[in-house]
């Protein structure tokens, strides 16, 4: 399971401040993945946290060699994190998941075997059943039927962490900060096929949600007018090489 050579799944979920449920985290990733037939590693990004997160991990990584730690000298944010852990992972599928134990990592081999039948390329899991305070679940909505509006989407849950996909779909891809919100859009902006899964939610039992009121719908307006911008100037193209014997070839196009 720990041969990098042979790795086909990485496992990805960024933590901050997540001392408490990181031992049960990586239990239950192991448990859900037991029976996963391919090989697969799961990396933690420890973004800085200034609780003991980064000792808790480092005692875990004794006793579970699949399991990476990458750490952050300063918290950099969600989308830092996923950038270092996606680009550091060894899977030729990729799966992220929050740290906080709300999302079910039984999920994953659901999501996977989709990619691995070729159903699509990007699995994006939809919280339709929210265990949250009614506050977050309100400003949630909002900052999802905004996030659709603007950038003419269809996904209703963007921001779900729990999610599975070639790792072709971020080959591609920059991520700047806010933009982990974005992922199934940018996959597609790409030229990736995307399908939005009911996935379980579970409330949270130990630690404190970082995200409020402000970050999920204000701050989250900014980087929405981003990516309307850059939908709207994706250069499109599909080319042909005019040979002398009137049979032209497709050579090569471009969505991005």
């Amino acid at each position: 399971m720990c041969d990098e050579n042979k790795i086909y799944m990485s496992v990805v979920a960024p933590a901050y401040n997540e001392a408490d449920n990181l031992p049960v985290l990586i239990e239950q990733v192991e448990q859900a993945l037991s029976k996963f037939e391919k090989n697969w590693e799961f990396i933690i990004i420890d973004d800085g946290s200034k609780d003991n997160s980064l000792e808790v991990l480092k005692s875990l990584m004794a006793k579970k060699p699949f399991l990476r730690v990458i750490h952050f000298l300063n918290n950099s944010g969600q989308s830092a994190a996923l950038e270092a852990g996606i680009r550091n992972a060894r899977g030729q599928i990729i799966a992220t998941l929050d740290a906080d134990l709300q999302n079910d990592p039984n999920e994953i081999p659901r999501m996977a075997s989709m990619i691995i039948e070729g159903k699509c390329d990007f699995v994006n899991g939809w919280r339709r059943q929210r265990n949250d305070p009614w506050l977050r679940r309100v400003s949630t909505k909002i900052a999802n039927g905004v996030r659709n509006w603007l950038t003419k989407e269809s996904i209703h849950d963007s921001a779900c962490g729990l999610k599975v996909f070639r790792r072709q779909c971020f080959q591609d891809m920059k991520l700047f900060r806010g933009m982990h919100r974005f992922l199934p859009t940018l996959a597609k902006m790409q030229g990736s096929s995307v399908l939005e899964v009911e996935i379980k939610h579970r409330p949270r039992i130990a630690g404190k949600a970082k995200y409020g009121v402000w970050n999920r719908v204000f701050c989250g307006l900014r980087d929405t007018f981003a990516i309307r911008w850059m939908a709207s100037r994706i250069v499109n193209y599909q080319s042909v090489e005019i040979t002398l014997d009137d049979s032209p070839t497709k050579i090569g196009s471009k969505t991005q």
